[in-house]
């Protein structure tokens, strides 16, 4: 990262200075104002260069960003297990002391488990108890590395890949959303949002496979009664599911649980339209991430409406075949559809998503959205 990981050390060190020296009930609150008001800033220098400057940010610059969204997500964790409990506050034992090597040994654990390198380049989300527990436990107890695990990911790597180069020498050969017709539109929607799915799905097999090298990819960390560890990717799930919402549980699921402990079980109203907010946030706030996130909220509403009044609705086999084909189909372009505007980020690629003849699928479930709103409302 170069000159760029000041980025990356400065909100460490505040943040292990914050979580040493406030008290648990109110740790977490500042905490997660300094760090996402510090990410903010770094992606608003990011909006200053890349729209009114008009200049290419430097890759280290991205790569910075994204290590700094992950560091954000493991300062949050830890200070929620330390306003739950689930973590003893060293704040009451930095104060007793006056040696500053004492308050350098009790710092360090922090220190260790916010700037862990893998981490920082990607991979499931891994709470502070585990991570301590992988990191104390003994050489002998050390779970042996697979061979055959990591020569399996990294088939699956190889095989991502190979079908990635295919698809784009199939998608390069098609019209763009700029001068795409009718049917042509959803293939182009189809194979753009394929490119971006292989890629995440190839980087997330990756970085698994670099935990599992450091041996925290396992379940010898794990306490009683806590979640074990969740790779962030499962393909299957995800390209069958005829389901938005368990598309967005299942997609990238250590940030999903993160953001569902974060902002979904706080919120006491809209927390599926204040998740995908905060998701927005958190990603730089850029037109196609506010759009993409807020649109993929309200397609989670519509989801939940849509499948509660078919499953009471539809009794026959061969029509609960039929309904689960199509609504696959829906949801693969919806989902694509949104990916689109994420990915685009920009307002002229946002503006030619929008004017294609894909925002066809959105709308629909808005329609049908706002139908089921309104005869819930009429037999209430």
């Amino acid at each position: 990262m170069g000159p760029y990981a000041l980025l990356i050390f400065i909100p460490a060190l505040c943040a292990v200075a914050l979580v040493s020296s406030l008290s648990p009930p109110e740790v977490h609150r500042l905490t997660f104002f300094f760090q996402m008001g510090w990410q903010t800033l770094c992606h608003l220098g990011l909006h200053y260069t890349d729209y009114y400057l008009q200049e290419p940010p430097p890759v280290r610059f991205y790569i910075t960003l994204s290590s700094l969204m992950l560091l954000t997500q493991r300062i949050t964790s830890l200070s929620l297990d330390i306003c739950e409990g689930k973590v003893e506050a060293a704040s009451g034992g930095i104060r007793n002391r006056s040696s500053l090597s004492e308050r350098l040994c009790e710092a360090l654990p922090y220190f260790s488990y916010l700037l862990f390198f893998p981490a920082l380049l990607g991979g499931s989300l891994c709470s502070f108890q585990r991570f301590r527990a992988c990191v104390q436990r003994p050489s002998s107890s050390h779970p042996g590395i697979s061979l055959w695990a990591l020569t399996r990911r990294g088939l699956q790597i190889l095989g991502l890949e190979c079908l990635k180069g295919a698809l784009r020498r199939a998608a390069s050969a098609g019209a763009g959303l700029e001068d795409c017709r009718r049917l042509e539109c959803i293939y182009t929607l189809w194979s753009s949002a394929g490119l971006f799915k292989l890629t995440y799905y190839s980087h997330w097999i990756l970085d698994d496979s670099v935990l599992l090298a450091a041996g925290f990819a396992s379940e010898a960390g794990q306490r009683t009664g806590e979640e074990g560890y969740v790779p962030d990717v499962d393909i299957w799930t995800l390209e069958t599911t005829h389901r938005i919402s368990v598309f967005a549980r299942q997609w990238n699921r250590s940030t999903a649980r993160w953001l569902r402990r974060l902002v979904f079980r706080p919120s006491r109203r809209w927390p599926v339209l204040q998740t995908f907010a905060f998701s927005a946030w958190w990603h730089g706030l850029h037109p196609g991430q506010v759009f993409g996130f807020l649109c993929w909220a309200v397609m989670v509403e519509a989801d939940y409406l849509i499948h509660t009044f078919a499953d009471a609705c539809i009794r026959s086999r061969p029509l609960r075949l039929l309904y689960r084909a199509l609504t696959w189909a829906h949801t693969q372009l919806i989902i694509a559809y949104v990916m689109l505007a994420v990915e685009g980020r920009s307002l002229s690629s946002l503006c030619r998503l929008c004017w294609s003849y894909n925002s066809i699928f959105p709308i629909v479930y808005c329609v049908l959205l706002l139908l089921l709103v309104k005869r819930k409302h009429k037999r209430n």
